[in-house]
């Protein structure tokens, strides 16, 4: 993957290899300098200049910056990276009145090929090393420490960026651990997305931090989600659907569905009532996106007034639902436009 890790895929017995001329204390005071300051080892002021001048030649940053774009006034910005591969990922930072987020990949490109969304209609390329994964929001968080108005704390970290998080989980829950451990990213803050890799869902329920689990769902009915998700026809609705159970009953967490909203294809009276039927048991809360332009797929979102009146039918239901406003769709941020083109 790698040709030299990254300074987050570095272990401390890996730092204490590079600094075994040095005191033991020094691996604790950069490990606290890479996470809590978010510092690059030049930066490590509180080190002797040979020393950071050698830690950083030895731990080169995962991911070079290409192109940054910028929406909303400067509340939503958009990295594309380069990871020392070559292989390309897209990391979006959302500036909310109170709250921060990041949303970040977990793989370079996606296998699961939901017809809508660009990620998927690139192709996959390979997955991210926990590194990779970890240095983004380390980007997102020294981004927003310079916020024009003021520093800004990365409160908030979603893993809905390019690729299928469980489908890396291997990868994924390592990165995690080292988000809440040694970040001080708070769990309930911390939510991994999902098409429905079911396997990856039971996992999730068993380990100790109680994430958010969000499922994007797209559809109620097996036929006209396996048109939308293919993997829905390795994990119809009926098995998803009791794994999320499971995790609600071992977590005690909200479960979240998104449902992209396209016109005439799943925002109908029918579809919503569909979506009820499932959401309403699980107690599971609907987050409803108009679906955001993208290059492969002609259909088009839903109208304001669509997307309104299906939240009404759900809310009419029992549904509760929020509609989601689109940040960062006039460059490509949204969600399903990741596609790694500078």
């Amino acid at each position: 993957m790698n040709s030299v890790p990254g300074p987050y895929d570095a272990t401390r017995e890996r730092l204490a290899d590079l600094m075994a001329d040095q005191p033991a204390y020094r691996v604790g005071q950069v490990w606290r300098g890479l996470h809590v300051n978010a510092r690059r080892p030049a930066e490590m002021t509180e080190l002797p200049p040979l020393l950071r001048k050698r830690l950083d030649s030895s731990l080169p940053p995962a991911l070079q910056p290409i192109s940054e774009s910028v929406s909303d006034k400067g509340e939503t910005v958009k990295w594309l990276f380069a990871l020392q591969d070559g292989a390309r990922v897209e990391t979006v930072l959302m500036h909310y009145r109170d709250r921060t987020t990041v949303c970040v990949s977990s793989q370079a490109g996606c296998a699961m090929r939901c017809s809508f969304c660009a990620t998927g209609q690139a192709g996959f390329t390979r997955h991210l090393s926990a590194g990779e994964i970890v240095e983004q929001v380390v980007a997102a968080i020294r981004q927003a420490k310079a916020h024009p108005t003021g520093e800004r704390r990365v409160s908030n970290v979603v893993f809905m960026g390019m690729g299928e998080p469980l489908a890396n989980y291997d990868r994924l829950w390592p990165a995690i651990v080292r988000l809440h451990d040694d970040i001080g990213i708070s769990a309930r803050h911390l939510t991994v997305s999902t098409v429905g890799v079911v396997p990856g869902i039971r996992r999730l329920a068993t380990e100790k931090l109680p994430v958010n689990l969000a499922v994007s769902l797209h559809a109620a009915n097996d036929r006209l989600r396996e048109s939308l998700v293919p993997l829905n026809k390795r994990y119809p609705l009926s098995v998803l659907t009791e794994a999320c159970r499971s995790y609600v009953a071992a977590k005690g967490r909200r479960l979240s569905f998104e449902w992209a909203l396209i016109d005439g294809v799943n925002d109908r009276a029918e579809d919503a009532a569909e979506l009820a039927a499932i959401a309403v048991p699980l107690a599971a809360h609907v987050n409803l996106i108009p679906l955001n332009p993208t290059p492969g797929y002609a259909v088009v979102g839903s109208s304001p007034g669509r997307v309104r009146q299906f939240r009404d039918g759900l809310t009419d239901l029992g549904v509760k639902a929020t509609i989601r406003r689109n940040r960062g769709s006039d460059i490509d941020a949204a969600c399903g436009q990741l596609a790694a083109r500078a």
